[in-house]
């Protein structure tokens, strides 16, 4: 059935292929060809293990049986009594053989094939005990019939197959969190299905970004949001407006920060449309909003394009929320910020600015209030002037959109200076 000598360079060749580790390969095949013996050479009931030696081929065998005690055996009365019942609850009589005992009652029916006694186990092992296994030696054979090498060949097939399945799940599940990049494979009811490695990815209508338009074939980036495992195998959820892949895209263009000399302090997203992202340097000499935005804006760039056009306004953290507040609301230039109670900040701007400040139906004020969790009251000169009311927008305005549009990184401070018009 197998030339078991020269499987090894096989096993090394399918888990190259496979990304599966020869370890698990190799348990794969040991229990095909333990499969294999007991078609052959076994018995019914019996539980046969084999042990396959990767480097020289040899094979061993045993069976497995279980030490029970006396105590726990079903007397032949109460079998019989059990038959009878049996009997009488079945309209059809069955065969000895099919004759199941339920062992709820914590009693076993006595099968000298998966069973050995406490005192005939501590004959083979001295040390043995209730509820030990006990391994016995059988003779070794390498030759099968045609139909245990087929039992054989479909184990080894199936078990491959799940093996690999459960290794994919795990490389994904260690992936949430991440980004991936992925291929359009089909696109069905609004969800899109990508090409991810070993698995496909479903982008679903919930996750896409309003309004982006769709191909087979196209390539993207996504965030990898969950991994589970369903009846179908593992489900691998994609999204492309969750904010942390805004990070996550300026990690792969911008070196400073896996080099821990800058710092994402926060985000706030409105997918689609604009983000606000919070920078600070970690180290003397780093000019945070120069390396997000890089020469001629070539790194801000690469992710507002990979993002379908998505503004991005790039701001400097400041512990000092009067500070940090102006810098939220840039592009305009905010004279200046009052801390009211409550969680409350009010900002002043000049009469020109104000509409800018506000932005588009209140965009740009509303992601500076996600970004720093304040309620921002935004008034002119003016209205400050003449007594008015200004507008106030809060961290949970109802307009805000998405329910997570805000994510704080690694300290949760949502805390951020300004690049004009990088959004």
């Amino acid at each position: 059935m197998f030339d078991l000598k020269n499987l090894g360079s096989a096993i090394a060749e399918i888990a190259e292929e496979r990304g599966i580790p020869q370890n698990k390969i190799v348990e794969v095949i040991s229990e095909a060809i333990a499969s294999a013996y007991k078609k052959e050479y076994g018995r019914k009931k019996q539980k046969i293990v084999c042990s396959f030696d990767l480097k020289t081929g040899d094979l061993q065998f045993w069976q497995i049986k279980e030490v029970v005690s006396p105590e726990q055996l079903y007397t032949e009365e109460e079998i019989e009594a059990l038959k009878e019942q049996r009997d009488k609850e079945s309209e059809q009589p069955k065969k000895e053989d099919d004759f199941e005992i339920d062992e709820s009652s914590g009693k076993i029916r006595f099968n000298p094939e998966r069973h050995i006694l406490l005192e005939e186990a501590k004959k083979t092992d001295p040390e043995a005990f209730v509820g030990n296994e006990l391994k016995i030696g059988l003779p070794v054979h390498s030759d099968f019939g045609r139909i245990a090498a087929q039992t054989a060949k479909q184990v080894i097939l199936q078990r491959i197959r799940e093996v690999e399945k459960d290794e994919s799940f795990k490389e994904f599940k260690e992936k949430e969190g991440e980004v991936v990049s992925g291929i359009i494979q089909r696109i069905e009811s609004g969800a899109v299905f990508f090409d991810i490695g070993r698995l496909s990815g479903v982008l679903p209508k919930r996750e896409q970004i309003p309004g982006e338009k769709y191909r087979i074939g196209q390539r993207l980036k996504l965030y990898v949001l969950s991994t589970e495992q369903s009846a179908k195998g593992p489900q691998v959820v994609l999204s492309r407006i969750y904010p942390k892949l805004i990070s996550k895209l300026f990690e792969l263009e911008v070196p400073e920060i896996s080099a821990q000399q800058l710092a994402i302090k926060g985000m706030a997203r409105e997918a689609g449309f604009r983000s606000k992202i919070a920078v600070e340097a970690t180290e003397e000499g780093i000019d945070p909003i120069g390396a997000m935005v890089g020469q001629r804006g070539t790194r801000i760039m690469a992710v507002t394009n990979e993002l379908a056009g998505e503004k991005i306004d790039v701001i400097l953290w400041d512990e000092k929320a009067e500070k940090y507040i102006a810098n939220a609301l840039s592009p305009a230039k905010v004279l200046e910020v009052r801390i009211l109670p409550r969680n409350k900040a009010q900002a002043i701007i000049q009469d020109e600015q104000l509409s800018l400040a506000i932005g588009k139906e209140g965009q740009n004020v509303r992601l500076a209030a996600k970004l720093t969790g304040w309620k921002i009251d935004v008034r002119s000169v003016s209205q400050i002037e003449k007594g008015e009311d200004g507008q106030e927008f809060a961290p949970d305005d109802e307009e805000s959109g998405a329910d997570d549009a805000v994510v704080s990184e690694e300290t949760d401070s949502e805390n951020l200076e300004s690049v004009p018009n990088h959004g």
